[in-house]
C-alpha cells in the first residue's frame, strides 16, 4: 500500500469516529433508547413506569438501555432512600441536550404518519 492511500484510509477512519451523525446514531441506537428519552423529558421516573410507558420491552432489555444510556451519561440513576426504597431515572444536562432532537424525531414522524398511513 502506497503512502497516499495509507494517508487516505487513515484520515477517513478518523472522520468515520468523529462522524457526528454516527456519534449521535450510537447513542441513540437501539429500539428503545430514543424511547426512554422521550419518556423521561417531561419528569424523572421510576423503573416499573417506564416499563409501563413502554409496552413489549422486556425488564433485561430495558435495564440493559438505562444502563447503557447511564455510561453515555444521558441518563442518572439515583437510590431514593426511602421505604420502600426504589430508583428513579432522570435526564443529565447532556440527555436534555438531545430534546431538539427528539422533536425533530417527533415532527417527521407526525408528518410521515399523516402522508403516508399504514393500510
Amino acid at each position: 500500500m502506497s503512502d497516499d492511500s495509507k494517508d487516505t484510509a487513515s484520515r477517513a477512519f478518523i472522520g468515520y469516529e468523529t462522524c457526528p451523525v454516527r456519534r449521535t446514531l450510537t447513542v441513540l441506537s437501539g429500539k428503545w433508547k430514543p424511547l426512554i428519552i422521550y419518556e423521561l423529558l417531561p419528569a424523572p421516573c421510576r423503573f416499573n413506569e417506564l416499563k409501563r410507558r413502554l409496552p413489549g420491552v422486556s425488564q433485561r432489555l430495558l435495564t440493559a438501555q438505562l444502563r447503557s444510556l447511564e455510561e453515555d451519561g444521558i441518563v442518572d440513576r439515583k437510590v431514593m432512600e426511602v421505604v420502600p426504597p426504589h430508583v428513579e431515572y432522570s435526564l443529565s444536562e447532556k440527555g436534555r441536550s438531545l430534546q431538539p432532537v427528539l422533536q425533530a424525531m417527533e415532527t417527521w414522524g407526525e408528518n410521515e404518519v399523516k402522508n403516508f398511513p399504514i393500510s
